[in-house]
């Protein structure tokens, strides 16, 4: 294990204990959550070094790297997944109406699917050779971390790029958020959705929140400390949105995780008592964040 000395934000070495929760998924070992003193940032700490991250998402219970429909809540996830694409697809539209856009960590490439065939230009990166593969065969350009600086992207910048459930899992932050940084176009615009663990639901749930999903989430979010972190890439917050489907599926998964089995009945009021809450404070499950650049 490797324990991070700084915080990802501020560069405190000043932490405090926010929780130990499990791996639920792969591992089934304790992970820490710590807390920075000085901004208040939530990061895993210790994780796994960056050589061997990847053995703790070989699970095929890891949807968005293998696509399967085993189990009920993985087909509720899929059932979903169709209506959230198509919502997903009208939101960056309504900010470039047709144009370049590299979604980074596309998985197996539905996104990125529903674009092209609406007429965008797309590009994707993931590191996951599985999942490269299966949106390879869609015949999507996609690429691996290493290639993203290479020939392969070149001079190539984007009107739109999308991180959907992917910023809580990149080991190189700064180097990717300056890339963000130098491959937005002017006027594009940066959409982040990540988890909130100020939501109704991750209160509830607590160590058994599945969104957490330690160690692959080495980042935990909410709106002070995304807008910290992007400050000094130029970036500043224009719009949040809900992902109100979260709720549900991720408190369909942290019944499982409390309790050893899924009651559907009380994983759906939570979701619904999260998301009527959310109505005014604005504390979604899982948030969408729109970042555009500041002008120089």
């Amino acid at each position: 294990m490797k324990t991070e000395l700084f915080c990802p934000i501020c560069k405190t070495q000043s932490f405090s204990h926010h929780l130990t929760t499990k791996d639920y998924t792969v591992s089934k070992i304790d992970f820490n959550i710590a807390s920075c003193n000085e901004c208040n940032f939530k990061f895993t700490n210790p994780r796994p070094e960056k050589g061997r991250l990847g053995e703790y998402y070989k699970s095929i219970d890891y949807i968005s790297h293998s696509n399967t429909s085993k189990g009920l809540i993985s087909k509720l996830y899929k059932l979903v997944r169709y209506y959230t694409l198509k919502k997903k697809l009208k939101l960056i539209s309504k900010y470039v109406s047709r144009g370049t856009i590299l979604d980074y960590g596309c998985g197996t490439g539905m996104f990125l699917d529903v674009c092209k065939n609406a007429g965008w230009k797309t590009f994707g990166i993931e590191p996951d050779e599985g999942a490269r593969k299966i949106a390879s065969q869609m015949g999507l350009n996609i690429f691996s971390n290493k290639e993203r600086t290479q020939a392969h992207i070149g001079q190539q910048t984007f009107d739109v790029i999308t991180l959907w459930h992917v910023l809580e899992h990149i080991t190189d932050l700064e180097q990717s958020l300056t890339f963000f940084e130098e491959k937005l176009n002017k006027d594009g615009a940066l959409i982040i959705a990540v988890p909130n663990y100020t939501s109704y639901d991750a209160n509830y749930y607590k160590q058994f929140w599945s969104a957490y999903d330690v160690p692959r989430h080495l980042y935990h979010f909410e709106i002070q400390t995304i807008k910290k972190l992007l400050q000094p890439y130029k970036f500043a917050l224009t719009e949040t949105l809900p992902m109100k489907f979260d709720s549900f599926y991720v408190s369909m998964l942290s019944e499982k995780y409390k309790t050893g089995s899924v009651n559907y009945l009380n994983a759906f009021f939570v979701g619904l008592k999260s998301n009527l809450i959310a109505k005014q404070a604005k504390n979604y499950s899982s948030v969408i964040y729109v970042f555009k650049k500041l002008n120089n």
